[in-house]
Formats: C-alpha cells, structure tokens, sequence
C-alpha cells in the first residue's frame, strides 16, 4: 500500500485551534474571559514558534488544520506554516461543530474557510471538522466542492473511499489525539493530566498495533497541547523515535492521498454501514 515497501503510514496532524476553541466548544460561556482563552493564545504565540522549530529539525513535514477565523486572527503563523512547506487544511470557518448548524451553514463554514486559507497561497484538498464530528451532508458537500480526503472517522486502521464519492476517509484515533491525554476539565477539575511517559507508551503501542495491519497511524495533536514545555520535550524525543523506524513513511495527508489515488488503491467503505453510523438508514 506504501511507498518504499513500508508497512505503514505516520500522519503528524496539528490543529491549530487557537482562542476558537473555547469560543465556541462552550457555547459562548467563554466570552469576555480573558483567562479561559490565554490557553488558546499560547498555542498561536508560543507553540506554533517551537512546532515549526521541531518539525524542521527533524526534517518532517506535517498537516496543519487551521479554522478560517484563526487564519484571520493569527495572519503571520499560518504564513509560517506555508513558508515552512507544511500543507494547510481546512477546519471550518469557526471552531463549531457542524452537528449545531443546518446544511446551508455548514456550507458556508466550509466555504468560507476554505477561502480564507486559499488566500494564503496553499492548495487546500483536505477537511478536518471541528471537534471530528460530521453531518449527513458533509460527504456531499465534500464531494460538491472538490475535496479529496477527510480525516474524521474512526471505523478502520486502514484507509477507505466514501462509497458514491470520491472522497478518501484517512482514519483517526482518540489513543494518537493529545486532548484527551492532556486536556485539563476546567469545569469539573477531575481530568488527571498524563505523564509524558503514560502517552509515550499509548502512543507508541497503538504505533506498533497499526503497523502490524499496515495502516495508517494519523496522531491529531494541538499546539496549546502538545506545545506546552514538558511537551515539547516528549515530542521532539518521539519524532525522534518514529524516524528511526524502519518500514515508516512519515507523510502529509495530502501524500497519502495522492500515493493512493496513483496506485489505483480502492477499498470503499460498506455504504449501509456508514449510513447506519450517520443516522440516515430509511426504516
């Protein structure tokens, strides 16, 4: 399935949330606390420095997510990230899931953050939705404005195309997503945070259990998150570990689809499965 013989595929995903995150996860609970969106505010004026740093001491290229408020908000990162060579995708236009809007405004979400970051110079192809949930009208609108993969659902390991589309599913995982790790609860105060050591070891196991099935290990990470010092530490160390991997191809989503697309890859999703999932099966 990948080139070079390689047994899998790595993915290092970074969604760069920034203050959109608590706008709108909360449902405008967070409006006016300055405190509550530092949080995001490290992520644009720290983090994404030190990623870019890493990533290109490890000469690894990875694929941004970027809502198109954040892209307005944070102009000169996302040009940072384009000048650095890292593809540029799309997470909507605000950090809101598209379970909350009507099909009309999930188009316009779509639309509209697709524009912003095309400003930026990037050839946009890829979809990420805010917090990976998806409506029974994404995969239309999917196809409708020329998208070649989305990274949301969790059904499989291994790479599948939408059935009736041409719309690549390049799976995720919650066990290689950061947030849920590390995201402290500052509602309820109960979310232990994990020792860098603790995620290494899930991290790297699921790594291990994905290369045995050849598939793809997609690692969705946020620079509030991952970019915190400790972390930066672990990370760097573990890119270091997955570079020395052999039987690795560490690639943009963008790569992976193209590679695929090339090599005439076709497993499709099972159509009544997915529809099941989605909630849309007539009676």
């Amino acid at each position: 399935m990948w080139p070079d013989n390689a047994k899998v595929a790595v993915g290092i995903t970074i969604d760069f949330d920034a203050e959109e995150l608590w706008l709108h996860e909360s449902g405008g609970k967070n409006v006016g606390k300055p405190g509550v969106l530092s949080q995001g505010t490290y992520g644009g004026r720290v983090a994404v420095p030190e990623l870019l740093k890493l990533l290109d001491k490890h000469q690894v290229r990875a694929t941004f997510f970027v809502p198109g408020r954040v892209a307005e908000v944070w102009p000169d990162r996302v040009r940072d990230i384009v000048a650095a060579g890292h593809e540029l995708a799309n997470h909507g236009y605000s950090h809101v899931s598209p379970t909350k809007l009507t099909r009309e405004q999930e188009e316009r979400e779509l639309v509209r953050g697709h524009e912003i970051l095309s400003a930026f110079g990037a050839e946009i192809t890829g979809y990420r939705a805010p917090s990976l949930e998806l409506t029974v009208h994404t995969l239309e609108l999917l196809e409708k404005h020329g998208y070649n993969y989305s990274t949301n659902m969790m059904a499989d390991v291994r790479p599948y195309w939408h059935e009736g589309t041409s719309v690549l599913e390049l799976p995720t995982s919650w066990p290689t997503n950061d947030s849920v790790h590390w995201w402290f609860d500052v509602e309820t105060w109960d979310k232990k945070i994990s020792t860098s050591e603790e995620v290494r070891s899930i991290w790297t196991e699921e790594y291990y259990g994905i290369k045995d099935l050849g598939g793809a290990c997609i690692y969705t990470t946020h620079p509030q998150i991952i970019g915190r010092p400790m972390r930066l530490r672990f990370f760097d160390q573990y890119l270091e570990f997955l570079k020395a991997q052999p039987d690795t191809w560490i690639a943009t989503l963008d790569e992976m689809t193209a590679h695929l697309v090339k090599t005439g890859y076709s497993v499709s999703s099972n159509h009544v499965e997915v529809a099941r999932n989605l909630k849309i099966v007539e009676a």
